[in-house]
């Protein structure tokens, strides 16, 4: 009887990049759609012009550079479809283009390709052009006003967490807009008919793609539950409403939390490999954005809290890592 003995790895399964990214894109078809709907115009060529560019950067450096074309794996276009949903639907069409850039050939090309880039392309993108463009990233335009297909200029309105930053909370589950307008009501931030970036205004469409990912095992559940966890209760304790579950839900359905803590934060190639420092990055995550939302300046924390634990991982691995059998553990 031949024995064939054969390298690592011995199980093996239909994994592929390819099939991954595409999951990843069925997963924020929800969001992306109700962002389409609820902003119009605008945000579909904003998401349009992120989505090609990025894969039309990626094709040119790897082009110039004589390098294997890697476009097919769907890893540009899911590059460019979260830089885009992490944007405003404004009218500045040269922004998701210059996002795009910044994310594909500073971030993830000039660092080695799909796997080497130490943060998330599409969050450092963010957070560059919010530096750069601090008054477009931060206007956000007013659903209610912009949610026809033939919009092309909106209305600017207060956000749920800009409001919660001035402390302006009403009982019963509404934020006051300082005015005779009236308020939000949590129930618009849950469904998404409240400003914001243009995917991550509905609360809802996230949670069915981040249940989506759970269920095809793309991701697992440390992130999520650790970001959760740490966040919940640092808002709970420490929040302008102490214990208030209306003030939390607010914050747990605004913003970017539930884009950044299922899609972002659990990127392969910037997050640990391991269950438990996986749990650390989300814990890390969670006081973070707690931190910044409370005692920052800017209403928002999703993007620096998971770049900033980015630049942990390296570090978070080197201890976490199991060592292989009669190997020496790190130090």
């Amino acid at each position: 009887m031949l024995n064939i003995v054969s390298s690592s790895p011995h199980v093996r399964d239909n994994a592929s990049t390819r099939n991954i990214m595409r999951d990843v894109i069925i997963a924020l078809v929800p969001a992306t759609l109700w962002g389409f709907y609820v902003f119009g115009l605008n945000a579909i060529i904003n998401v349009a012009l992120a989505v090609s560019s990025a894969v039309l950067f990626e094709y040119l450096y790897q082009k110039l550079l004589k390098k294997p074309i890697t476009i097919n794996d769907l890893s540009a276009a899911v590059t460019g479809l979260l830089l885009g949903l992490n944007l405003p639907s404004g009218h500045y069409y040269f922004i998701p283009v210059l996002g795009s850039f910044v994310a594909i050939v500073v971030v993830k090309q000039l660092y080695g390709g799909l796997g080497q880039n130490f943060m998330n392309p599409a969050l450092a993108a963010r957070a560059f052009l919010l530096v750069s463009f601090a008054g477009y990233m931060t206007t956000w335009p007013n659903p209610a006003q912009t949610g026809r297909f033939w919009s092309i200029d909106g209305v600017s309105g207060a956000t749920p967490l800009a409001l919660l930053k001035t402390g302006k909370m009403l009982e019963a589950g509404v934020l006051s807009l300082g005015n005779e307008a009236g308020g939000i009501w949590l129930s618009d931030a849950f469904f998404g008919f409240v400003g914001g970036c243009i995917g991550e205004v509905s609360a809802l469409a996230l949670i069915l793609g981040g249940a989506y990912l759970i269920y095809r095992k793309i991701i697992t559940w440390q992130i999520p539950v650790a970001f959760f966890a740490s966040f919940t209760i640092m808002m709970l304790v420490f929040g302008q409403n102490p214990w208030d579950l209306t003030y939390l839900a607010f914050h747990l359905t605004s913003g970017g939390f539930l884009l950044g803590a299922f899609f972002m934060a659990t990127d392969y190639s910037t997050s640990p490999m391991t269950g438990k420092g996986q749990i650390i990055m989300g814990i890390g995550c969670g006081l973070l954005t707690a931190l910044i939302r409370l005692f920052g300046g800017y209403p928002e924390g999703v993007s620096f809290a998971i770049l900033i634990m980015n630049l942990f991982v390296p570090l978070i691995d080197h201890y976490l890592v199991p060592t292989s059998f009669g190997g020496k553990r790190n130090e």
